[in-house]
């Protein structure tokens, strides 16, 4: 299998498999996704979407296949085509250029909100803190909370952390953000500021992956809808193609649900 070169996509997925307790949860995923593209990975619960964004950042190991970024194969070492497990500390320096964010916010409470966004910088990089607090701050106001550095997650609104948090994955300077529904532990009210977020970095030309399910969203902002069911790619192509006129049994069905939640 060749290693992508330059010309490549930012993301290159090939063939991913995984399974947890014998039961197979990706079954041969391909999926490419070019500098600055936004990706939008839809589909119903256990299809997949959110293992294979933690195979892309190695919070799970692949059972098969290989997934490369920005020309690196993740999580492992090619010798001659046997692939050899790379180590925690080279696992973790290639995890650097992979922003996460998650459902849940996972600040350190006991951290004020800029606190957190200079965490990762300083002690993982090895930052200077005046340069780490520059930056800090300039985040904070790129999510809308430049009043809030000083305030502690439990003072913020769940909107608000997760604003927070998307800062903090920013703070390593990334090469590609990836959200795992983001929104979904949300009071309804607050979801917009978060997606307001995601909008413009979307405008600034960060790559991102997203699983999310905001029809509003994808329609808007996606480069790609990417439609998962039973651990396998249904269909994709542009919103325009894959929401407006989708031409699956099952994706048309899963939008049919959608809709009919979105109307309750």
């Amino acid at each position: 299998m060749s290693q992508p070169t330059h010309t490549q996509p930012l993301v290159h997925a090939v063939n991913v498999t995984k399974a947890f307790h014998g039961t197979e949860v990706l079954k041969g995923i391909d999926m490419d996704v070019a500098k600055g593209e936004v990706v939008v990975l839809l589909g119903p619960s256990g299809s997949g979407k959110t293992t294979f964004l933690r195979c892309i950042n190695q919070l799970e190991t692949i059972d098969g296949g290989r997934i490369w970024v920005d020309g690196k194969l993740m999580g492992f070492d090619d010798r001659g085509g046997t692939l050899h497990h790379l180590t925690d500390k080279a696992v973790a320096a290639q995890r650097r250029d992979i922003g996460m964010v998650f459902q849940r916010f996972n600040l350190f409470p006991h951290m004020t909100a800029l606190d957190n966004i200079m965490e990762a910088p300083i002690q993982v990089n090895g930052e200077k803190r005046s340069d780490a607090r520059q930056r800090g701050l300039a985040l904070l106001e790129q999510v809308g909370l430049k009043d809030k550095p000083d305030a502690y997650p439990a003072q913020l609104s769940g909107g608000q952390q997760q604003r927070v948090a998307i800062a903090r994955a920013l703070a390593m300077q990334p090469k590609l953000m990836l959200f795992d529904e983001p929104t979904s532990a949300l009071d309804p009210e607050l979801v917009g500021d978060v997606l307001k977020v995601m909008r413009d970095l979307a405008k600034g030309g960060m790559t991102m992956i997203v699983v999310t399910h905001e029809m509003g969203f994808a329609r808007e902002v996606a480069d790609r809808v990417v439609f998962m069911d039973g651990g396998v790619v249904v269909e994709q192509g542009p919103p325009s193609e894959v929401i407006s006129n989708p031409q699956h049994d099952r994706t048309r069905s899963f939008l049919r649900r959608m809709r009919q939640e979105e109307e309750h």
